[in-house]
């Protein structure tokens, strides 16, 4: 098939700032698009052939927008899967496939999945509700602390929370959840793997992220992990496990934790581009959304290897700010040796809303590690007052 200048078109289920930046690949590739999302100025509105306002998770939706697209992608995991089922069936080609992301989509079917294929993640119990969680904590069957995650919904740190005590449980929802062992670990780290409809399989360099302490975002990604070569061996091997379990097509996000005695355990993973792997646009030979493009078109994956050492910070709403956005000191990061500040096109901000980031690439990954630092000291996402 000629995907390049040609009537191929390539559907996208979703139009946030994922999709916007695989949109940047398919311009460069004169690929032409079809994007749905549910918002009528999401980010990929500008820069898709075509954008529909729907509901992805509408089997009816979601049918009728792929009836003319030649393959159909996602990049948000809560999509409908029977209607992603019904067109494969109907020989539409699918990727990552409804297969893959019935084992993702919900964290309880993805941990017991990691337990069937002898994947290390840590221990947990499944409860359909909060009360039942609650009454194995009444019969010693669970023990504080532990994890609290919900099976579904959570993203950006939201339906994650360590519970270590019983007041801790008041304000969470009472859906289907999961309790986790509360695992004590040096570092998280995460490894994109890109695997393509012929089975070609790559993994790029192992990441390190540090989280905000209250958040419980990423602030920074760090490339390369600042970690022993054995231990990035053992992540990018469990994750490349990951991967051929799950016969994904496209990029895995696949987040581990480095134990205190070096352990690699999986915490989660995600089928699509993902913010572990921005840095790859100005850091990589090539970047994630480029190797997510090629490897669901079948066309041979890039080289993963890095240019340079790289480091992205997340721009994020700041507290007490909710409304039309400003970026303060946004001309002081431009002055900055290896900055390129990357904006998702959110006209509203609020407090810890992703509005955009920022790369660093640098020789030295501690200079670059530094820089990252005043990046994130000048440069604020506020409103309008």
């Amino acid at each position: 098939m000629n995907y390049f200048s040609s009537n191929f078109t390539l559907g996208i289920l979703g139009g946030g700032q994922l999709g916007k930046m695989l949109l940047y690949e398919t311009r460069k590739y004169d690929i032409a698009t079809k994007v749905l999302d549910p918002n009528a100025e999401a980010p990929c509105k500008i820069a898709c052939n075509t954008f529909l306002q729907g509901d992805l998770m509408d089997y009816d939706t979601v049918i009728a927008f792929a009836k003319d697209v030649d393959v159909l992608t996602i990049e948000i995991e809560g999509v409908n899967l029977e209607a992603l089922e019904k067109l494969e069936s109907e020989g539409k080609k699918v990727y990552p496939s409804p297969k893959t992301l019935r084992n993702i989509q919900s964290k309880a079917v993805q941990k017991q999945f990691y337990k069937n294929h002898q994947i290390p993640t840590a221990p947990f119990i499944v409860f359909k509700d909060k009360y039942e969680l609650q009454e194995a904590l009444v019969r010693k069957e669970l023990q504080y602390p532990f994890v609290w995650k919900s099976a579904t919904g959570g993203y950006d740190g939201k339906g994650v929370s360590i519970i270590r005590d019983a007041e801790d449980l008041i304000p969470l929802p009472g859906g289907e959840c999961i309790a986790e062992k509360l695992i004590p670990f040096k570092n998280e780290l995460a490894v994109i793997v890109a695997r393509s409809v012929s089975g070609e399989i790559k993994t790029y360099p192992v990441v390190e992220m540090e989280f905000h302490p209250t958040a419980n975002q990423v602030e920074y990604v760090i490339c390369p992990a600042r970690i022993d070569d054995a231990v990035a061996e053992k992540a990018r091997e469990i994750a490349m496990k990951v991967s051929q379990a799950m016969e994904h097509v496209g990029l895995l996000a696949v987040e581990v934790f480095q134990t205190e005695d070096d352990k690699i355990i999986v915490n989660e993973v995600a089928p699509r581009p993902h913010n572990s792997g921005h840095y790859s646009i100005e850091a990589s030979y090539t970047n994630q959304f480029e190797q997510h493009l090629r490897a669901i078109l079948d066309l041979p994956l890039g080289e993963t290897k890095s240019k340079l050492a790289g480091i992205m910070v997340n721009l994020v709403g700041a507290e007490g700010h909710t409304g039309l956005v400003v970026y303060k000191n946004i001309e002081k990061i431009l002055a900055m040796q290896g900055v390129t500040p990357h904006i998702y096109g959110k006209k509203e901000t609020r407090p810890f809303r992703k509005m955009g980031h920022v790369t660093i690439v640098n020789e030295d990954i501690t200079e670059a590690r530094k820089i990252a630092e005043e990046v994130k000291n000048a440069i604020q996402v506020i409103s309008v007052l």
